[in-house]
């Protein structure tokens, strides 16, 4: 199953977005990002069995198992894509929360977009390693 993250603005060249490379090829299943304008572009088409998580502060706040969870049964139910989306500053309208499979929450803060993207990377590869029972995730 393919791990897309589609996020508004441009990274460029960052620590973060180091940080986000870092995850993202230590993730072992496939991978994407796509970066967006701030304001405008378009949202790549949606294939076939695809699940949309938006990320937005009045989402669910997973554990990092659950979210292992939330993957496996989306893989093992068929889906191809799990598309991440990583809003512009203003968040998303109602319509954009209603269109989402999920949405998660890094808790109730508001965090920097870039910082997000990491946190999003280390989180899919977090949950990645835990299914594939390797030891980078310990139990606290």
């Amino acid at each position: 199953m393919l791990l897309h993250i589609v996020a508004r603005g441009k990274i460029g060249r960052s620590s973060e977005a180091e940080l986000v490379g870092r995850y993202m090829k230590r993730i072992p299943w496939p991978t994407k990002l796509t970066e967006l304008p701030e304001r405008g572009g378009t949202v790549p088409p949606l294939p076939l069995c695809t699940v949309t998580v938006a990320l937005d502060e009045r989402g669910e706040a997973l554990t990092s198992a659950a979210l292992a969870k939330k993957l496996e049964a989306w893989r093992d139910g068929g889906k191809r894509e799990a598309r991440f989306l990583i809003g512009a500053a203003d968040g998303y309208g109602d319509a954009g929360r209603m269109g989402a499979g999920l949405l998660l929450s890094f808790g109730p803060a508001t965090w920097p977009h870039l910082l997000v993207r990491a946190m999003l990377a280390e989180q899919l590869f977090r949950a990645t390693s835990i299914l594939a029972n390797h030891p980078y995730h310990r139990e606290g």
